[in-house]
């Protein structure tokens, strides 16, 4: 995975804080960080300079750096439940089209907000402590489980396969595509197809295996 670096003897512009909302301007400071670092490239004073304030400031609303990561990460989990939810759609027409749908909704998440992404899963925060990133996640994954449970009844009632290994085995390749070919540098590697239609194919090939046909 590769990250924009600043050039040598490159720095950063601080922003110039005019605005009263300053939880929201470090949010964004820490984001433009993220994509130009990434998420574990740069201090908590450094996202105070980058939003124009001093390294004191940001205490008026984060306890440190991970507080910040985890706001960041949590408004990524809500734009990634509404993006999958969308793309779901209850399962509307048919479980597998919507199915097709809810994958290609993962992989643009991933391609269109990458920073987000990062924060989301590469930063490193303890999700476990945080009670509302927590339940954000949760609610990102139930919309996974119920594809899940739309696709598993799909299959005989004697070879049903657990809807929950389903659900976290699609998740695995998901995210397996977006990370190696979904974020803009496609791992150095020309695929012969898009990352969205390698990922219907992997998906098909797992469903068939498991014994879960489309009608």
């Amino acid at each position: 995975m590769s990250w924009s670096k600043d050039e040598p003897g490159e720095r950063e512009e601080p922003r110039a804080y005019h605005h009263g909302n300053l939880r929201e301007a470090l949010i964004h400071a820490a984001l433009e960080l993220i994509a130009k670092k990434g998420a574990a490239g740069f201090t908590f004073a450094e996202a105070a300079r980058f939003a124009g304030v001093s390294p004191a400031a940001p205490y008026r609303h984060f306890r440190d750096r991970d507080e910040l990561m985890a706001s960041v990460a949590l408004r990524g989990f809500e734009q990634f439940e509404a993006a999958l939810a969308r793309a779901w759609d209850g399962g509307r027409p048919q479980a597998f089209a919507a199915l097709d749908r809810l994958g290609a909704a993962y992989l643009e998440f991933a391609r269109s907000q990458p920073a987000y992404y990062s924060a989301m899963f590469e930063a490193g925060v303890a999700a476990g402590a945080n009670v509302p990133l927590r339940e954000a996640g949760e609610r990102a994954f139930a919309v996974l489980r119920a594809a899940a449970d739309a696709i598993c009844a799909a299959a005989p009632a004697a070879s049903r396969p657990p809807s929950l290994m389903v659900a976290l085995h699609i998740w695995a390749m998901a995210h397996g595509v977006a990370s190696l070919f979904g974020r803009g540098d496609g791992a150095q590697r020309a695929l012969p197809m898009s990352p969205a239609e390698l990922l219907e194919a992997q998906t098909l090939v797992y469903l068939r295996g498991l014994g879960v046909r489309a009608a």
